[in-house]
């Protein structure tokens, strides 16, 4: 059965092809953005994309123009109300198969599919990503003890209800985790939802989560199904859960409680059946002490908590993650790099990754492109990890206030790295806390969470 996503954020226009698709024989998974359709793309399986030309967050050609610059070419489908010849042109040039205006009928929409599913190109395509053997995701498991003991809390709570928490610094993979629990779980033949809430602006946050009705504010000019009801059935993954304002908790408290989903505007509530996953990189406590993150919300939340471990701490794994990066970005690229040398093994194991898994992944895509045999080498290291390295700012004891600091202890290397950072930032812009997170790329209230922590002055 050929598996389609499509990707349009009319929902009752998604029903309908949906429902004549699926009548017809094709598998249609149905997302509404571009940010949650490539998360899904990368580490799902599909056959051809069909897609609305204009989308909340952008227009579908850039998005396969990224898709394409990491390695990953689907057949595609473009669709719009816009029967504009400059955008057809352009698309066809983008190498999207065909073109299609709305109003669409869905028996034209059929015999398209029907033909691009006949042309060599598409019937011939392996996927970039190819599909998994399990159903596991990207997710590896290592060979670690604490990779070990996240693997089997996910075996243990995936196949339950439970809220979770997964919690862990950036970079470390917590959505990979999150939709691996989904995958393993009753509901993974429904839907998978991923948002971003530090993306979610204070003012629409409810109404992308809860929905809203037409007239409900200046510019809903129609009805919107937020995302608790579109992850109806199946999981909703909130990231970075401690960017949610206060009155918005109270209402994903209500639903946690309740069951329902009340839309911005309607007095109508909408039952929903929703697996919740959250993922912070904070510690929710600290925020709950500091008043910004409610008591009762993260009690709810918190009936089973995940922390996951970075990867300097889990160095066992380096080689696994490696190995699996350099095939991956490999076939991704068109390239043969198999190995790395054994200086860039020992550089390797001495960096501390503040970035975790993203920034290695990043990492191995460098030195990949820039390698032309089989082995690579120390040379194609990106310029600020080298010179972080030669500075020695990663495996070198450092001085303290109280003396110095123990060149073993890794955590306690990076925490005074750490307070350095912000101190040396907040001294530059003459401790205006709103330029310093900017520059620190990090929210004011992780700023000042760790202003106390460290107690800066």
């Amino acid at each position: 059965m050929p598996k389609l996503l499509l990707v349009e954020d009319d929902l009752t226009f998604t029903r309908l092809i949906q429902n004549f698709l699926t009548k017809h024989g094709y598998e249609v998974e149905s997302l509404t953005d571009i940010k949650s359709s490539l998360s899904a793309i990368r580490s799902g399986s599909y056959d051809l994309l069909l897609l609305d030309y204009r989308l909340p967050d952008g227009n579908s050609l850039d998005m396969l123009t990224t898709l394409r610059d990491e390695g990953i070419v689907l057949p595609s489908l473009i669709m719009t109300s816009f029967q504009d010849i400059r955008t057809a042109v352009k698309a066809m040039r983008s190498g999207v198969l065909d073109y299609i205006t709305k109003p669409i009928n869905p028996e034209e929409l059929l015999m398209v599919l029907k033909e691009a599913f006949n042309k060599p190109e598409v019937s011939q395509t392996v996927q970039k990503v190819p599909r998994k053997a399990s159903n596991q995701g990207e997710f590896i498991e290592g060979v670690a003890p604490a990779s070990k003991q996240v693997f089997e809390y996910v075996r243990l709570v995936a196949p339950t209800d439970m809220s979770v928490i997964v919690q862990g610094e950036s970079g470390t993979g917590k959505e990979n985790i999150s939709r691996m629990i989904h995958l393993n779980s009753k509901r993974a033949g429904k839907p998978f939802v991923a948002i971003d809430c530090g993306a979610l602006s204070k003012d629409l946050a409810s109404s992308e989560l809860f929905g809203h009705i037409k007239g409900a504010f200046t510019g809903a000019l129609m009805d919107k199904k937020g995302q608790f009801e579109m992850a109806n059935g199946g999981t909703l993954f909130l990231d970075e859960i401690g960017n949610l304002g206060y009155d918005v908790q109270i209402k994903l408290l209500r639903v946690l409680q309740e069951r329902i989903v009340v839309p911005v505007g309607s007095s109508k509530p909408l039952k929903v059946d929703v697996r919740l996953i959250v993922a912070t990189n904070d510690d929710l406590l600290t925020s709950v002490a500091k008043g910004d993150f409610r008591e009762d919300l993260y009690h709810r939340l918190n009936e089973f908590k995940i922390q996951v471990p970075p990867l300097r701490e889990r160095r066992e794994d380096m080689e696994l993650f490696i190995s699996h990066f350099l095939q991956k970005v490999s076939y991704e690229l068109n390239k043969n790099v198999t190995s790395i040398s054994e200086e860039l093994q020992a550089l390797f194991s001495q960096y501390d990754w503040p970035g975790n898994l993203r920034e290695l992944n990043n990492v191995i895509k460098r030195l990949v492109l820039l390698t032309n045999g089989e082995v690579a080498e120390a040379e194609a290291l990106p310029e600020e990890m080298r010179k972080t390295l030669q500075k020695g700012n990663i495996y070198h004891a450092i001085e303290t206030t109280e003396g110095k600091a123990n060149p073993s202890d890794l955590k306690a290397l990076k925490e005074e790295q750490e307070k350095e950072m912000i101190e040396r930032v907040l001294n530059e812009v003459k401790f205006n806390k709103t330029k310093a997170a900017k520059i620190l790329n990090i929210d004011r209230k992780t700023l000042y969470y760790k202003i106390g922590k460290y107690q800066i002055e």
